[in-house]
C-alpha cells in the first residue's frame, strides 16, 4: 500500500492480464486519512494507452473512492512483458469554501504556498489466463478443453461485470458530489436572496419612519 498523511492507494502496482488486441483492466482504492476534503489527481507516463476514471475527484474525510484504469488494445506488447510505464497521484487538501465543480485547473500547480502529496504506482504485466488455456488445451482431449474455455469465458465475463459495477459505484459517487454541491450552491444563493429581502424590508421601514417623523413635525 502507498500512503501519505492525506490518502492511501491500494495496490501500489497496477496489474493487467495482457493480451494483444484486447482491453485489460485494474482499479485501486483511495483512502481518505483525514479528517478534511482532499482532492486528487491522476497522471500517467503513457497517457495515450491508459483510460482513467476519474482523474480529478474529491473524496470526503475518512471517505474512500475508486480509480478505475483500462489499458487499451495493444497490437504489440513489450519484450518479457517488461512494462516501464507509470503513475502518479496528487492530493491536496481542499479550502472548505470550495466545491467539486469550482475547483481552479491551477489547482495542483506547485508553488511555495501549497503542500502537494504524491503517489507513485508501477505498472505490472502479467500473461492472460486464456493464452495460458490455450497452450494446455493441445495436450488435452477434446471435451477438457472445451470444459477449460467455458471457465475461461465465465471468468472474463465476472471481471467485466465487477469492472462495470465499480464504475456505475463510481459514477453514483460522482453524481451524489455534483447533487451535494448543487445544494450548497441552493443554500447559498436562498442565504443572499434572504439577506436581500431582510434589507429591502429594513429599507422601506424606514422610509416610513421617516415619513411618519416628517408629518408630525410639519403638523
Amino acid at each position: 500500500m502507498s500512503s501519505g498523511q492525506l490518502l492511501s492507494i491500494r495496490p501500489e502496482e497496477l496489474t493487467f492480464e495482457v493480451e494483444l488486441e484486447k482491453q485489460a483492466y485494474c482499479s485501486a482504492k483511495v483512502i481518505n486519512n483525514s479528517e478534511h476534503y482532499v482532492a486528487f489527481k491522476v497522471k500517467t507516463t503513457s497517457p495515450r494507452k491508459y483510460l482513467v476514471r476519474p482523474t480529478i475527484s474529491v473524496i470526503q474525510p475518512w471517505d474512500t473512492g475508486i480509480i478505475m484504469v483500462t489499458l487499451q488494445a495493444q497490437k504489440e506488447l513489450p519484450p518479457d512483458l517488461e512494462c516501464k510505464d507509470k503513475f502518479l497521484i496528487q492530493s491536496i487538501k481542499l479550502p472548505p469554501h470550495l466545491v467539486f465543480e469550482d475547483i481552479p485547473p491551477d489547482l495542483f500547480n506547485k508553488d511555495d504556498n501549497k503542500v502537494i502529496e504524491e503517489c507513485r504506482l508501477s505498472v505490472v504485466y502479467v500473461p492472460a489466463r486464456s493464452g495460458i488455456v490455450k497452450i494446455e488445451e493441445e495436450s488435452e482431449d477434446t471435451d477438457m478443453a472445451r470444459r477449460r474455455r467455458a471457465e475461461e469465458a465465465l471468468r472474463r465475463v465476472r471481471e467485466e461485470l465487477d469492472f462495470t459495477l465499480q464504475q456505475n459505484k463510481l459514477l453514483q459517487h460522482e453524481i451524489e458530489m455534483l447533487r451535494s454541491s448543487s445544494r450548497s450552491r441552493t443554500a447559498a444563493s436562498f442565504s443572499l436572496r434572504f439577506a436581500a429581502i431582510v434589507g429591502l424590508i429594513g429599507v422601506l421601514i424606514g422610509m416610513l419612519l421617516n415619513l411618519a417623523l416628517y408629518r408630525r413635525s410639519a403638523a
